[in-house]
């Protein structure tokens, strides 16, 4: 794992996406076509942004897919995943090989999740873009997750600080209007892909932070799990990375 800590969001940002976009490149010098997966929330607009402006990637060569949704979640809310990378992204890329929605209908989960799981087979991860949750999830994989399954996509209950923080973040008025299942890509699959760019700013993250580098890996600690991928960058800021210094333990 290499860890970048910068000044600030827009410098995290810029160079976690000048990374990706790195990744992204080199693959798609090498195959058709990349497979990459992203995740939402307000930790990702500005890496998002900066991606998107990233010059000589080919966007129509790219299938893109969702970490997560909510589960019951009317489309087009505010907070759905699929809403989020539309308004914050592809509609600045333009045209993209595929874009896999996660169809959020309650009665439609069970063959939502075994058509997502299908698609995963021939769709093996270039690069996934995601972030740490405050108590310390990977996706919605909150504490404690699932480290056994081997599908791509699964169903969870969602812990309450997890739904208290999308609400902190203005997603939702209140932490009851926050649905209390989703869809998520499981800690199997995100370790699964070749290269992982982790974009992670702001104080309220920095407890999750230290987990992710020094807890034991454990289902407790989702996030702890990602010393286990082949190759992770992990971009702070200074608020997010205020807790690492000083600490005793060692890296493995």
């Amino acid at each position: 794992m290499i860890v970048t800590i910068t000044e600030d969001r827009q410098s995290l940002g810029e160079q976690a996406a000048k990374l990706g976009a790195e990744h992204i490149r080199a693959t798609l010098k090498e195959k058709d076509f990349c497979n990459v997966a992203f995740v939402s929330g307000q930790s990702q607009i500005r890496t998002l942004n900066s991606l998107s402006k990233e010059p000589d990637i080919d966007w129509k060569r790219v299938n893109v897919f969702l970490l997560d949704e909510f589960i019951g979640l009317e489309k087009g809310h505010a907070a759905s995943s699929a809403t989020f990378i539309k308004a914050y992204f592809l509609h600045m890329i333009g045209e993209v090989a595929s874009f896999h929605e996660i169809d959020p209908d309650p009665k439609n989960v069970k063959a939502t999740v075994k058509a997502l799981n299908e698609t995963m087979k021939t769709h093996p991860l270039d690069v996934a873009f995601i972030c740490i949750g405050e108590n310390g999830h990977l996706a919605f994989n909150d504490p404690p997750a699932d480290f056994d399954t081997k599908d791509a996509y699964i169903t969870i209950e969602l812990e309450k600080r997890s739904r208290r923080q999308q609400a902190n973040e203005g997603w939702f008025k209140s932490v009851n209007e926050v649905p209390e299942r989703a869809i998520t890509m499981s800690i199997y699959e995100i370790l699964s892909a070749k290269h992982i760019v982790i974009s992670c700013p702001d104080q309220r993250k920095a407890k999750a932070v230290a987990m992710s580098l020094f807890d034991d890996i454990t289902p407790l600690s989702p996030c702890s799990a990602i010393r286990k991928a082949a190759d992770v960058a992990l971009f702070l800021d200074r608020q997010s990375s205020c807790l690492i210094f000083g600490d005793g333990r060692s890296l493995k």
